[in-house]
């Protein structure tokens, strides 16, 4: 069984509680939501990958022009889908999909989003390089990213342990620095870097980059 495999399981079995577990920190999430909404224009076609039960593709669609709003998880996207359909939004699009492979046509979306995604991914230049090539000229890459080597320690140890009894996803380590690197080899243009977390010390770096 593959990674991508396991991790659509994984998120499959957790969907119905994810979808009810309030956002810890959401201050933070709000602040992050509002600054992507100012980046956003209404005429925007815009890609959002790892949507999860859509709740940040909901909240942004009635600021542009059309979502395609993907997750690896088919429970996430039956369950985003049932949300569309409760609050009558019609120009948001959920679909089945990897990151690596997001539907749409190279240069078809003005903005691509990703949030708390990249450090769940097996293979992040693969999905960095395709989401450059989703991008028309000059299009715009945001995210907002758990940096896992900034947090406790002991997290190193507890994820795999609970990784090899199906307890956690697929995790990578690293931190805002190198996320940045990755981005940066990508052949995008990093023009702004936050944390926008209510606490003293927050490991989520927000991050907005130029395709070319």
């Amino acid at each position: 069984m593959t990674t991508a495999t396991r991790d659509a399981r994984f998120w499959d079995r957790t969907a119905r509680k994810y979808a009810t577990d309030p956002i810890a920190d959401m201050a933070g999430y709000e602040r992050s939501r509002e600054r992507t909404r100012e980046l956003l224009s209404a005429t925007n076609q815009v890609l959002e990958i790892g949507c999860g039960t859509g709740t940040t593709a909901l909240s942004l669609a009635p600021s542009v022009a059309r979502i395609v709003a993907t997750d690896v998880s088919s429970e996430m996207i039956a369950i985003a889908r049932e949300k569309a359909a409760a609050a009558g939004c019609g120009n948001v699009d959920f679909q089945v999909a990897p990151a690596e492979a997001a539907p749409g046509h190279p240069g078809g979306f003005d903005a691509v989003l990703a949030f708390n995604v990249l450090h769940l991914l097996p293979d992040r230049a693969a999905v960095l390089a395709h989401i450059r090539e989703a991008l028309k000229p000059g299009g715009i890459l945001v995210s907002k990213t758990t940096c896992l080597s900034e947090m406790n320690p002991l997290i190193r140890l507890a994820v795999p342990v609970a990784r090899l009894v199906g307890k956690a996803p697929h995790v990578a380590f690293f931190t805002g620095a190198e996320l940045e690197a990755d981005i940066a080899r990508a052949g995008f243009r990093i023009t702004e870097r936050a944390r926008h977390g209510s606490g003293k010390k927050d490991p989520r770096i927000f991050i907005v980059a130029t395709a070319p």
